[in-house]
């Protein structure tokens, strides 16, 4: 967060400013809602998205009674300085009726499956090697990383040199998987290569 709450234009709408929240990795948007200046400050210290409930004339942290918080990840403010953009890792769907959204859309990356991928892979990171293959992955160092990167590489190859569709695009799954798992270990992303393509592209 790159402003002040001083900042936020409180006043347009008698104290209350809307708060749209979006997925961070799906980007999509889930709902939206109004904040004061007690609810952004709760949101700031405790990290989890609260509202001002103009029906309950209250503070409002989502998930209080369901357990389906919104952790915020990023807060940006618009170039008028009256709404608020919060980026968030939901836990569980975020509509009272049980959606993923409030527009009754299911919560899933659209051409950024790669992306939501790489979230799940950091979240394994540190995980106990048992409870996944990609945190056993993690366990074993950078060695076997970047070894299994090579395999598949070659596997990749091989395959590349036939005409089985399934077992090339198999293949080819199986090497991004473990990429990205390379990435994820040496503190990487898909962003930071990302900017190098577009370096070499200009």
């Amino acid at each position: 967060m790159d402003f002040k709450i001083e900042d936020i234009d409180f006043e347009k709408m008698s104290g209350l400013v809307p708060a749209i929240i979006q997925d961070q990795n799906t980007l999509k948007v889930l709902m939206q809602g109004f904040m004061n200046k007690a609810s952004f400050e709760k949101t700031i210290k405790d990290n989890k998205v609260c509202f001002y409930s103009r029906s309950k004339e209250r503070l409002w942290t989502k998930g209080e009674e369901s357990g389906n918080f919104l952790n915020v990840k990023e807060i940006l403010l618009d170039c008028d300085k009256d709404s608020l953009l919060i980026k968030v890792d939901p836990v569980g769907p975020v509509c009272h009726t049980g959606s993923d959204t409030c527009w009754d859309e299911e919560n899933k990356s659209e051409g950024r499956f790669l992306h939501y991928l790489e979230s799940v892979l950091e979240s394994r990171k540190n995980a106990p090697p048992e409870t996944s293959y990609t945190a056993s992955l993690f366990a074993k160092g950078i060695n076997k990383v970047a070894q299994k990167v090579g395999e598949e590489a070659v596997e990749l190859v091989i395959e590349a040199k036939d005409d089985n569709e399934y077992l090339f695009l198999n293949e080819s799954a199986d090497l991004m998987y473990h990429y990205l798992v390379l990435l994820q270990y040496k503190g990487y992303t898909i962003a930071d290569v990302e900017q190098i393509l577009r370096e070499r592209h200009k």
